[in-house]
């Protein structure tokens, strides 16, 4: 909508700016598709790339291939400046950690000082106050801020029937196995930025399914962290009882050290005043092959999701077993019980929430009942989220105080840590295992998504861990295999996950097929 314009003139300023023709040629003589930050680190060390040189790289890939992908909603005029003051700090030996000079997307629903934040809004072109608490961290941390990526307008919860992946801001983005199908959302962009190799890590968010399902839908690594071990200050609101940013890559190490800089204690978060003292500072230390010898793991089929996921879990089930894993299967109780009291908690807190966030931003819309006129005002947002039922639905909703409410907020809750600790006591497990997404459907802003995917639910209503990695393909389509466990067990999730994709990797380039089958 209007953005390719200013998108064309940063890249050509960025590459004014490009690094001489000898460290762009090294940095274009190894595979950044398969390099993760330890093996780009050593090659920055050993004077082979530099930060800018990889920043470079990275925006020439974004120019030569988004417009087929459209995962970037758009880039950080700063880049380049903030890869070079990487360098500068290498050359005096004063970096910052793994993630200094690692170019890095961000889910446009987080808030950063120097770019508008918009949720994927129209209503909110504009800059917030302050950057979020995790956007501090990863400056602090030296990576360098690539750009802002598309995600599903509101993190999907506007109409009844939305069509994830389109924003009135960015426009539809497309899943880059099979350019037709969807990518599932929210965090669209930055799963579809991550697997095209536009970017090293992105950021994404979930209440419920809006990182583990693009990463699934994406073959990429998605990690759902235990609620508050991430600050969601200046996230983008819809429930602060399951909101949670995490990491998106390409292999489980690099999320695992993203995680390492984007955790801790946020006194403006009050989640994250549990984070427990004994957590781990580096994530990545865990990640040691062998980790499967051993462990027991519950298998969560989910038929539903048809006969090629069923497939692909069963091999996925013989990897575990070969890997030395005891592996049992299961059926996790409570799940139509979570289905029926999840949306309408949801419809309360996003009305609380949204309102609070809003009141931050220096100038727009103040509450959701100005939201809902923009929307009306403005065909652009009308052509294909076409309607704003969510909204309207949680404008009436009953307020937080209500007894009604508050009662099926503590069922629900109770319930879904039940539903997993339950059965990680009941079969003595390490970890539920279960798929990800099905095979990718295709994007149709008639009829809207496709998305009965409940492997996601218990875990994010909980707040525990939920780790997805590649686990194969229904012809070119993306399955992921999900691995949850207790609340906290995150570097336990990590390690699983991480000898699972020793042992079975499933991932390969997309190659933007333009349709497949019918």
């Amino acid at each position: 909508m209007g953005r390719r314009p200013v998108f064309l003139a940063i890249l050509a300023a960025a590459l004014v700016l490009a690094p001489a023709a000898p460290v762009a040629a090294a940095a274009a003589r190894f595979d950044l598709d398969s390099a993760d930050i330890p093996a780009l680190q050593a090659r920055m060390a050993s004077g082979r790339l530099t930060a800018v040189g990889l920043t470079s790289t990275y925006l020439d890939r974004i120019h030569r291939i988004d417009g087929k992908v459209n995962a970037v909603l758009a880039l950080n005029p700063a880049a380049l400046s903030q890869a070079s003051a990487s360098d500068a700090r290498r050359r005096t030996h004063r970096l910052r950690g793994p993630l200094d000079g690692i170019p890095v997307l961000v889910k446009d629903n987080v808030d950063t000082r120097d770019q508008w934040t918009t949720a994927g809004s129209r209503a909110l072109r504009s800059y917030p106050a302050k950057d979020a608490t995790l956007i501090t961290r990863l400056r602090d941390a030296g990576a360098v801020i690539l750009g802002k990526a598309n995600l599903s307008e509101w993190a999907n919860f506007r109409a009844a029937k939305p069509t994830s992946g389109w924003s009135g801001v960015g426009g539809q983005t497309n899943n880059p196995y099979v350019l037709d199908r969807n990518p599932c959302g929210s965090s669209a962009g930055s799963a579809a930025g991550v697997a095209a190799t536009l970017a090293q890590v992105a950021i994404g968010s979930e209440t419920d399914g809006s990182i583990v399902c693009p990463a699934g839908m994406t073959a990429t690594v998605g990690h759902k962290p235990s609620l508050g071990l991430i600050s969601r200050t200046g996230v983008v609101p819809i429930s602060a009882e399951q909101d949670t940013a995490g990491p998106i890559a390409r292999n489980v190490v690099d999320v695992a050290l993203t995680l390492s800089v984007l955790q801790g204690r946020d006194r403006s978060d009050p989640a994250t005043l549990t984070y427990p003292r004994t957590q781990p500072r580096d994530y990545a230390k865990f990640l040691r092959p062998g980790v499967l010898r051993g462990a027991r793991i519950g298998l969560w089929r989910l038929p539903v999701l048809g006969p090629e996921t069923d497939a692909i879990m069963t091999s996925a089930r013989n990897s575990l077993v070969k890997a030395g894993a005891t592996v049992v299967e299961v059926t996790l109780p409570y799940q139509a019980r979570l289905g029926e009291l999840e949306f309408p908690a949801l419809l309360t807190e996003f009305h609380r929430d949204i309102d609070a966030y809003l009141a931050t931003r220096p100038t727009g819309p103040r509450n959701l009942a100005e939201l809902i006129a923009y929307n009306r005002a403005d065909p652009l947002e009308r052509t294909c989220f076409a309607g704003q039922e969510l909204f309207e639905q949680a404008l009436a909703a009953p307020p937080p105080t209500d007894p009604g409410y508050l009662a099926g907020r503590a069922e629900l809750s109770d319930l879904a840590r039940r539903s997993l600790d339950e059965t990680l006591a009941a079969y003595r497990l390490d970890a539920i295992a279960s798929p990800t997404n099905p095979p990718a459907w295709k994007t149709d802003c008639a009829v809207g998504d496709n998305d009965v995917i409940p492997s996601s639910t218990p875990a994010a209503v909980a707040g525990y861990p939920d780790v997805t990695v590649p686990a194969g393909f229904a012809g070119p389509l993306p399955v992921g295999i999900s691995f949850m466990g207790a609340r906290w067990s995150d570097a336990r999730m990590l390690a699983l996950a991480a000898d699972f994709e020793r042992v079975a990797p499933a991932r390969v380039p997309p190659r933007y097929l333009p349709t497949v089958g019918s």
